[in-house]
């Protein structure tokens, strides 16, 4: 292939995603090398090429994750607009290739924008995901023309090889933040547990009578039950409460 993309680069593609999951200390780490990466598989001598992560969901679009702070004002310029070759791609779930964002006539008020921050071409690839939510890959290139026949055909790998990594990456932190909301909890439940056991030594009552004067005085002044608890909890001990569960 030309212009550097070789097939044995594009044929690690896979293994390297791969490695980038498991080397990323979470998801936003991997997000940023992956939109680092798919810019540099992209740029060439004297030809940088940014690149932006779009989440789409309904009624609101985010960049996950951008190659350089001037991808992400990219990305919010089209946001701005609510329309674009990028929120197309990801909508759609297609290619769009703009060659000349001067002559281009299907968004004309954003090419105005994006010509003005100095933006001549750009590239929108749908990355596949399971579940509600589009995404896409955004490259954005200061020259017409500026992405050819194999930096279309490496784009469209190398988000068919993100996908399935962002999708192991998604699990991860879908499993993580499982276990955080699980430990989370846990810490609730010991500390409200804790502050019903002084309610009932002081009231000498059931713990379900300890725990309804706990709720009530919650409501009463407006704050959470765990929160209270805590209060509670520090006028008996300096120490904050700890699970033993682990």
């Amino acid at each position: 292939m030309a212009d550097g993309y070789s097939a044995e680069l594009l044929g690690n593609t896979a293994l390297y995603l791969q490695d980038l999951v498991l080397e990323s200390i979470d998801v936003e780490h991997f997000l940023d090398n992956l939109a680092r990466v798919a810019a540099k598989q992209l740029s060439g001598p004297g030809h940088e090429v940014f690149c932006g992560i779009t989440l789409l969901r309904p009624r609101h679009a985010e960049t996950l994750a951008s190659s350089s702070r001037t991808a992400l004002e990219l990305d919010e310029i089209q946001y701005a607009f609510g329309d674009g070759p990028c929120l197309a791609a990801a909508r759609t779930q297609a290619l769009v290739h703009v060659r000349d964002t001067r002559t281009d006539g299907r968004w004309p008020e954003y090419f105005a924008a994006v010509t003005a921050h100095g933006m001549l071409s750009i590239l929108g690839i749908p990355i596949p995901l399971e579940g509600e939510a589009d995404c896409g890959l955004n490259f954005y290139s200061d020259r017409t023309d500026g992405f050819t026949p194999d930096a279309i055909e490496a784009a469209r790998i190398f988000a068919r090889e993100a996908s399935r990594s962002l999708r192991l990456a998604v699990r991860i932190a879908y499993l993580s933040d499982k276990e955080a909301h699980l430990s989370a909890a846990l810490e609730s439940r010991t500390t409200i547990d804790l502050a019903a056991g002084i309610i009932m030594g002081q009231n000498v009552c059931s713990q379900s009578a300890a725990v309804t004067i706990l709720k009530a005085a919650a409501s009463h002044r407006n704050m959470k039950l765990r929160d209270l608890a805590r209060e509670l909890l520090s006028t008996v001990s300096d120490e904050p409460p700890v699970t033993h569960f682990d």
